[in-house]
């Protein structure tokens, strides 16, 4: 970190000088010029050369602006000089890369960066048509036989934030230690003068990617279910709305009524203070219109701004709005006992943070099931892979399609078990209370703290290290694993595990706790689980009473034991 004020405005006139982006370039000379006579604004201009933002296993995610520790049309530059060079040394100088973007801001710049980089590097480059979801790229790697692809996406992140996301040919993210490798190439990239970047050469692609995944689209449901399911759908102001529009036409089911106001593309985000369907506030909009008697709704589906993620909402007398949204431990739930239903084979897998409910699923039909670190890079590498789901609301259906999460096919597979629920005369409410039943009431929280001092996360999770907890919610830890040193079946990450006695007087038959530090967001995150069994349908709501009752325990003898 540059603390003499010399040598930091030194380095940031270096920056300057080879910034090739007019915008940032203005904004980084008026900090210059003004952290002279500013305290305020030299301490901003040396928290953005206070080293580089790192790229890691979710590639690169951070605030748009000026310097290496912003996201820019520099550090981007850089990125894809890596990458291309990574490349290079793994035999595939010569392979095509296809590139997607989504509609915030400077994504399209980005986009067009990466594609010259990798025309000026030897290889081909595609670019994806125009602002497209997420899954749409992942589909294209594999489709187009790519040997990389890069989304260009900050995904749920606020409006101020980008990012680049990077696949391999098989059309998974990476994960180490290709991602160790690639920030390596980045580190060894000199002057940007030295990087070749030809005004041409790259193709954009026309229609036809885009219609061979909604081809594929088709085969996440059965021939002839029932489609008669009427969806409110907001695409929360992203990517989403056209592919799913057209996903569901194809399909035969009703067009989803889209909420006007999150319609259509907006980088700014401007009717929700976080554009993620997980956040508070952020679903008012589409219950508001699934309540408008011309809605009509069933269900209320959203994506996140890349479409990759898929959020699910039933009608709920009892909730403030008359929704309720279900948690992605529930919708996974849900999507498993419909492929079940379906007899599919295969290995069915979730992260160590989401409920596990789905082992007990998987197990009663002697269906395979393993559990990865958090993330769909992991999923997406487990052998034999029929489905996979994550707790954050990602589903992956289609695995030979797309492996990766995928909020386009996941909307239309949770549409058709609505149908076929709703022509029994049931409702997906019905069928989670069927699974409380068979396997237990499992109930998910999480206790999730933003802060702005990293160190604050650290040092939550140094005194968990130091002074574990012996009992939570006054259930015993009976078993407590620090994933930093992995295990059997685990790489090594950053996290505890805490597994808890029952309480027969409590009605709790088992629960657990997973903490860890986001890979993407400046929070801690702790999930936590409890299972209540269910004797009878007319206990469920006892049953229920006492999760949230455990839950809130956990939450708050959790936030004690770590100083939050």
């Amino acid at each position: 970190m540059a603390t003499d004020p010399a040598e930091l405005i030194n380095r940031a006139q270096a920056w300057l000088a080879e910034d090739p982006d007019p915008e940032t370039r203005e904004e980084l000379s008026k900090l210059i010029e003004a952290a002279a006579g500013d305290d305020r604004i030299a301490a901003e201009l040396a928290a953005r050369f206070a080293g580089t933002l790192q790229f890691g296993t979710a590639g690169l995610r951070g605030e748009l602006g000026a310097g290496p520790m912003r996201m820019n049309r520099s550090v981007v530059i850089r990125a894809a000089a890596g990458l291309a060079a990574y490349l290079k040394a793994q035999g595939d100088g010569a392979g095509l890369v296809v590139i997607g973007y989504d509609a915030r801001h400077k994504s399209a710049d980005f986009a067009r960066d990466t594609a010259a980089v990798m025309v000026g590097a030897g290889l081909r480059a595609a670019v994806l048509p125009r602002p497209l979801p997420t899954p749409v790229l992942a589909f294209a790697i594999r489709h187009l036989g790519a040997v990389a692809g890069v989304e260009v996406t900050a995904s749920h992140n606020p409006p101020r934030d980008n990012g680049y996301k990077v696949y391999l040919g098989d059309g998974s993210q990476i994960v180490p230690p290709a991602d160790g490798e690639i920030a390596d190439r980045i580190a060894a990239v000199g002057p940007l003068a030295g990087v070749p970047r030809p005004e041409a050469g790259w193709e954009t692609l026309d229609e036809a990617v885009l219609n061979a995944y909604l081809a594929r689209t088709d085969a996440v449901l059965t021939p002839g279910s029932p489609r008669d399911t009427k969806v409110v759908y907001t695409p929360m102001h992203g990517v989403g709305r056209d592919t799913l529009v057209a996903a569901f036409a194809r399909a035969g089911f009703p067009a989803p009524v889209v909420v006007a106001e999150q319609a259509e593309p907006d980088p700014d985000f401007p009717t929700v203070a976080f554009p993620n369907p997980e956040e508070p506030g952020a679903m008012d909009l589409a219950f508001a219109t699934a309540r408008d008697r011309a809605a009509d709704a069933d269900i209320v589906i959203a994506n996140d701004p890349d479409a990759d993620r898929c959020a699910v909402a039933v009608p709920d007398p009892a909730a403030p709005d008359g929704w309720r949204m279900l948690r992605g431990d529930e919708v996974g739930a849900l999507l498993a006992a419909h492929l079940v239903s379906k007899r599919a084979s295969g290995t069915f897998a979730t992260t160590i943070v989401s409920s596990q409910l789905m082992s007990r699923i998987a197990a009663a039909s002697s269906l395979p099931y393993e559990e990865t670190l958090t993330g769909f890079k992991w999923l997406a590498r487990v052998d034999g892979l029929r489905y996979a789901f994550e707790e954050a609301l990602g589903y992956c259906v289609d695995p030979e399609g797309v492996r990766d999460k995928d909020g386009i096919t996941a909307a239309l597979l949770i549409t058709e078990l609505a149908a076929e629920l709703k022509q029994a005369g049931r409702t997906l409410t019905d069928l989670l209370d069927d699974l409380a039943l068979e396997f237990g009431l499992h109930a998910t929280d999480q206790l999730s703290v933003r802060v702005e001092d990293l160190s604050l996360i650290a040092g939550a999770m140094r005194t968990l290290r130091e002074q574990p907890p012996a009992a939570l919610a006054g259930l015993a830890v009976t078993r407590a694993d620090d994933l930093n040193r992995g295990t059997e079946t685990l790489p090594p990450t950053d996290g505890l595990r805490y597994y808890l006695s029952g309480s027969p007087e409590a009605g709790i038959e088992a629960a657990r706790v997973v903490v860890r530090p986001s890979g993407t967001e400046p929070k801690l995150k702790c999930y936590l689980e409890v299972v209540v069994p269910v004797a009878s349908p007319e206990a469920l709501p006892e049953a229920r009473t006492k999760a949230a009752a455990a839950l809130a325990s956990l939450k708050r003898d959790m936030a004690a034991a770590a100083g939050i």
